[in-house]
């Protein structure tokens, strides 16, 4: 005759289960894993190289007359600024992979056996990578600046550090890898596959864009040119982009010509942040309803 030996299991509670508990696993589980810092390492070294390649090459040789200083200013943002699409790719890979991938491993019905709830473990996964992007980007265009401004004096352009509109770009282009990132974490935890959220993450990055333009550049439809503001690649690009045709930074832009939208930097933002709202709320409502 035998026994049947109980296995204790432990079941958090209390403080554990706290929304700061989870988060404090999350933030274990991000920097315990090489392909966090894989990524981050390769993000801070990309801007920063090109960065200075971008800003040693750009000059105003063989123009006439006395340069402005908001195009100076528009250039050196564009300088610093030059590597948010190869930053996108990465932050969307690296978004994709942190809840796809424990979907892949498994983990994901330790972590959803950890926390019942399933919500605050998907809350806290994207607030803790979107803060951890945001601080690696912030240190990335931070070491950048510097550089690029040593750079264009170098190629006699003084740059204006006392600029609101310039810094203001520049957390514009944080903001946008930020979202980016986020977009791409929703669409893992939608797809729940490391390969099919990254190619559809990279697609709408990419090969959507291209697609939009190309058809808009034929057809020269208005309606379809305005679609392409709703893609977050071209409405980051609003948001970082630096107001150079304006002397108020908080000026509205000009009236829409020929049906043609033309979109202000905070209304860029609002984009990327429905992306993010709606990205998420499917993937919540997916989380309660299907099995890990």
């Amino acid at each position: 005759m035998s026994a049947t030996t109980l296995t204790p299991v432990f079941i958090p509670e209390g403080r554990d289960l706290s929304f700061g508990g989870v988060l404090r696993s999350e933030w274990i589980k991000l920097r315990t894993v090489r392909s966090t810092w894989w990524c981050f390492a390769i993000l801070i070294a990309l801007t920063i190289a090109l960065g200075i390649q971008m800003s040693s090459a750009l000059t105003f040789y063989g123009v006439e007359g006395v340069i402005p200083q908001v195009a100076v200013q528009a250039m050196a943002v564009y300088g610093i600024t030059v590597s948010t699409d190869f930053g996108a790719l990465i932050v969307s890979t690296l978004g994709v992979l942190i809840i796809a991938g424990e979907y892949g491993t498994g983990m994901i019905r330790s972590t959803l056996t950890a926390v019942p709830k399933r919500l605050p473990a998907l809350l806290a996964k994207g607030l803790v990578f979107g803060s951890a992007t945001f601080v690696v980007s912030v240190l990335a265009f931070g070491l950048t600046v510097p550089l690029s401004v040593a750079f264009f004096a170098g190629n006699g352009i003084e740059v204006d550090l006392g600029d609101t509109r310039y810094w203001l770009s520049l957390l514009g282009g944080v903001g946008y890898l930020v979202f980016v990132g986020l977009i791409a974490f929703g669409l893992g935890a939608i797809i729940r596959n490391t390969a099919g959220g990254i190619a559809v993450a990279l697609g709408l990055n990419l090969a959507a864009p291209l697609v939009l333009g190309a058809v808009s550049g034929i057809t020269q439809a208005p309606w379809l040119q305005n679609v392409q503001y709703f893609l977050p690649s071209n409405a980051g690009r609003v948001l970082f982009g630096y107001p150079a045709n304006f002397a108020d930074p908080f000026a509205p832009y000009p009236p829409a010509t020929d049906g043609i939208w033309v979109m202000d930097a905070w209304q860029g933002g609002l984009v990327l942040v429905a992306w993010v709202v709606v990205l998420f709320s499917v993937a919540a409502v997916l989380l309660k309803r299907r099995d890990a």
